[in-house]
Protein backbone atom coordinates (compact mmCIF):
# COMPACT_ATOMS: atom_id res chain seq x y z
CA UNK A 1 0.00 0.00 0.00
CA UNK A 2 1.65 3.43 -0.92
CA UNK A 3 2.11 6.25 1.44
CA UNK A 4 -0.47 8.10 -0.15
CA UNK A 5 -3.36 5.84 0.21
CA UNK A 6 -2.31 4.58 3.53
CA UNK A 7 -4.52 7.15 5.26
CA UNK A 8 -7.48 5.49 3.88
CA UNK A 9 -6.70 1.83 5.30
CA UNK A 10 -6.67 3.92 8.96
CA UNK A 11 -9.58 6.11 8.16
CA UNK A 12 -11.17 2.72 7.38
CA UNK A 13 -10.20 1.04 10.63
CA UNK A 14 -11.57 4.31 12.52
CA UNK A 15 -14.76 4.03 11.28
CA UNK A 16 -15.12 0.77 12.08
CA UNK A 17 -13.55 0.74 15.86
CA UNK A 18 -15.78 4.03 16.12
CA UNK A 19 -18.51 2.21 14.98
CA UNK A 20 -18.05 -0.68 17.63
CA UNK A 21 -17.40 2.07 20.65
CA UNK A 22 -21.37 3.09 19.98
CA UNK A 23 -22.51 -0.41 20.05
CA UNK A 24 -20.35 -1.65 23.13
CA UNK A 25 -20.76 1.34 24.86
CA UNK A 26 -24.26 1.33 24.62
CA UNK A 27 -24.47 -2.39 26.15
CA UNK A 28 -21.92 -1.17 28.20
CA UNK A 29 -23.91 1.83 30.17
CA UNK A 30 -27.07 0.24 31.21
CA UNK A 31 -27.03 0.55 34.86
CA UNK A 32 -24.19 2.90 35.76
CA UNK A 33 -22.85 6.54 35.42
CA UNK A 34 -22.23 7.76 31.89
CA UNK A 35 -19.37 9.82 33.20
CA UNK A 36 -17.47 7.29 35.61
CA UNK A 37 -18.07 5.10 32.56
CA UNK A 38 -16.26 8.04 30.72
CA UNK A 39 -13.52 7.71 32.80
CA UNK A 40 -13.18 4.15 32.93
CA UNK A 41 -12.53 4.24 29.46
CA UNK A 42 -10.37 6.56 28.97
CA UNK A 43 -8.01 5.19 32.04
CA UNK A 44 -8.37 1.94 30.18
CA UNK A 45 -7.27 3.29 26.49
CA UNK A 46 -4.28 5.33 28.23
CA UNK A 47 -2.74 2.01 29.24
CA UNK A 48 -3.25 0.35 26.07
CA UNK A 49 -1.54 3.23 24.26
CA UNK A 50 1.28 3.16 27.08
CA UNK A 51 1.77 -0.41 25.80
CA UNK A 52 1.64 0.09 22.60
CA UNK A 53 4.03 3.11 22.26
CA UNK A 54 6.29 1.19 23.99
CA UNK A 55 6.10 -2.14 22.91
CA UNK A 56 6.39 -0.37 19.28
CA UNK A 57 9.79 1.44 19.74
CA UNK A 58 8.09 5.03 19.25
CA UNK A 59 8.36 6.05 22.77
CA UNK A 60 10.27 9.78 23.38
CA UNK A 61 10.10 12.10 25.86
CA UNK A 62 7.37 14.34 26.51
CA UNK A 63 9.71 17.02 27.77
CA UNK A 64 11.42 17.12 24.57
CA UNK A 65 7.86 18.74 22.89
CA UNK A 66 7.77 22.34 22.06
CA UNK A 67 5.42 24.93 24.07
CA UNK A 68 3.62 24.76 20.63
CA UNK A 69 3.06 21.38 20.60
CA UNK A 70 1.53 20.72 24.51
CA UNK A 71 -0.74 23.68 23.95
CA UNK A 72 -2.61 22.01 20.93
CA UNK A 73 -2.44 18.44 22.85
CA UNK A 74 -4.00 19.53 25.80
CA UNK A 75 -6.36 21.81 24.01
CA UNK A 76 -6.99 18.34 21.78
CA UNK A 77 -7.50 16.50 24.76
CA UNK A 78 -10.05 18.93 26.34
CA UNK A 79 -11.99 18.44 23.40
CA UNK A 80 -11.47 14.75 22.97
CA UNK A 81 -12.73 14.86 26.88
CA UNK A 82 -15.55 16.46 25.94
CA UNK A 83 -16.41 14.95 23.17
CA UNK A 84 -16.70 11.66 24.73
CA UNK A 85 -18.82 12.92 27.84
CA UNK A 86 -21.10 14.33 25.65
CA UNK A 87 -21.25 11.26 23.67
CA UNK A 88 -21.56 9.01 26.70
CA UNK A 89 -24.53 10.61 28.02
CA UNK A 90 -25.89 10.46 24.38
CA UNK A 91 -25.73 7.33 24.35
CA UNK A 92 -26.94 6.51 27.55
CA UNK A 93 -30.08 8.67 26.49
CA UNK A 94 -30.62 7.96 22.87
CA UNK A 95 -30.91 5.56 20.57
CA UNK A 96 -26.94 4.56 19.27
CA UNK A 97 -28.34 4.29 15.51
CA UNK A 98 -29.36 8.07 16.19
CA UNK A 99 -26.66 9.45 18.71
CA UNK A 100 -23.57 8.17 16.30
CA UNK A 101 -25.02 9.61 12.64
CA UNK A 102 -25.40 13.20 14.62
CA UNK A 103 -22.37 12.43 16.28
CA UNK A 104 -20.74 12.42 12.63
CA UNK A 105 -21.86 16.37 12.58
CA UNK A 106 -18.43 16.27 12.89
CA UNK A 107 -17.28 15.84 9.36
CA UNK A 108 -19.07 18.89 8.51
CA UNK A 109 -17.62 20.72 11.08
CA UNK A 110 -14.14 19.39 10.78
CA UNK A 111 -14.13 20.52 7.26
CA UNK A 112 -15.34 24.19 7.65
CA UNK A 113 -12.72 24.47 10.65
CA UNK A 114 -10.09 22.91 8.48
CA UNK A 115 -10.54 25.52 5.90
CA UNK A 116 -10.98 28.56 8.83
CA UNK A 117 -7.89 27.59 10.81
CA UNK A 118 -5.71 25.03 8.91
CA UNK A 119 -6.29 27.42 5.45
CA UNK A 120 -7.44 23.83 3.38
CA UNK A 121 -9.32 24.15 0.43
CA UNK A 122 -11.61 21.14 -0.45
CA UNK A 123 -12.89 20.72 -3.53
CA UNK A 124 -16.30 21.36 -5.03
CA UNK A 125 -16.35 17.47 -5.28
CA UNK A 126 -15.22 17.45 -1.84
CA UNK A 127 -17.97 19.83 -0.31
CA UNK A 128 -20.80 18.24 -2.05
CA UNK A 129 -20.00 15.32 -0.25
CA UNK A 130 -19.44 17.12 2.95
CA UNK A 131 -23.11 18.78 2.05
CA UNK A 132 -24.75 15.12 1.97
CA UNK A 133 -23.27 14.03 5.30
CA UNK A 134 -25.20 17.47 6.68
CA UNK A 135 -28.02 16.61 5.35
CA UNK A 136 -27.53 12.96 6.28
CA UNK A 137 -27.21 14.32 9.80
CA UNK A 138 -30.04 16.60 9.19
CA UNK A 139 -32.57 14.49 8.14
CA UNK A 140 -31.79 11.82 10.84
CA UNK A 141 -31.87 14.54 13.51
CA UNK A 142 -35.90 15.67 12.28
CA UNK A 143 -38.82 14.38 13.96
CA UNK A 144 -40.67 11.23 12.86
Amino acid sequence: MSSESAWLHWALLSATFAALTAVFAKIGLDGINSDVATLVRAVIIAMLLAVFVRMSGQWVSPLTFSARNWTFLVLSALATGASWVCYFRALQLGEAAKVAPIDKLSVVLVAIFAVVFLGERPAAKDWVGISLVGAGVLLLALRR
